[in-house]
């Protein structure tokens, strides 16, 4: 199968409805990354099918996640994965995409353009910063190959709002990085992870989806500086 039928097949065995126009926009996605991966490290993939498969398919799971309405942080989303697919296939969802380097921002912003996303933002910041003028000021947040448990909870759950989730992409084998994080998930507000597994449709990767519900309001000396978190991990 080309590109366009493995990403249609792939989201009906998701069970998610897309129009003609959202898998247009993904595919162009798939070229805008791979041409500027040309001349800067964006994804260690390179074949556009493996794009669809590895990438696309796989962000295609927090979908069913993410409800009409609802604001949605995506924390160092690289080169704009979840939280780009994610804004095609959710358009009455708003999302705001953060990452630290200028460069990455730049093509998202770009992207974002090209696109026609109305619904995406991509915000230049370090989370720790940004955490301190946006505390529980989203419904949901995701992240995706990003840090350690521990270290990244304490970066995102304070931007997360009581009732609200945060969605945490991991390899099938996270079960030890999650029992090492439960002092740090009850510290911040949501004390019980649920782990929802799942298979990348024709890419037969298992992987693990850890969803925390927020319950109770993060402690405002949460996010320590970056360097704390490190060193020092809930």
């Amino acid at each position: 199968m080309n590109e366009r039928m493995l990403l249609e097949d792939g989201l009906k065995q998701l069970s998610l409805s897309f129009s003609p126009q959202a898998v247009e926009k993904l595919l162009r996605f798939s070229d805008l990354l791979l041409e500027k991966n040309r001349v800067m490290n964006l994804t260690a993939v390179t074949d556009p099918t493996e794009v669809v498969t590895r990438h696309f398919l796989d962000c295609a799971v927090l979908a069913p996640h993410l409800s009409a309405g609802r604001t949605v942080l995506d924390v160092g989303t690289g080169a704009g994965f979840p939280g780009v697919p994610l804004a095609i296939l959710c358009p009455d969802t708003a999302f705001t995409l953060l990452d630290a380097q200028r460069k990455r921002v730049d093509f998202l912003q770009e992207t974002i353009a090209t696109l026609g996303l109305s619904n995406c933002t991509a915000v230049h910041a370090r989370a720790e910063e940004f955490a301190k003028a946006h505390r529980a000021a989203f419904d949901v947040a995701v992240a995706r190959a990003v840090a350690e448990l521990r270290v990244l909870c304490e970066l995102v759950l304070p931007m997360v709002r009581v009732g609200g989730a945060f969605y945490a992409m991991k390899a099938a084998d996270c079960m030890d990085e999650v029992g090492s994080a439960a002092h740090a998930f009850a510290v911040l507000g949501a004390p019980a992870a649920e782990l929802l597994h799942y298979t990348v449709p024709h890419a037969g990767v298992e992987r693990t989806l850890v969803r925390l519900q927020k319950r109770e309001d993060t402690p405002d000396r949460y996010p320590r500086r970056f360097k704390k978190i490190q060193t020092d991990p809930l």
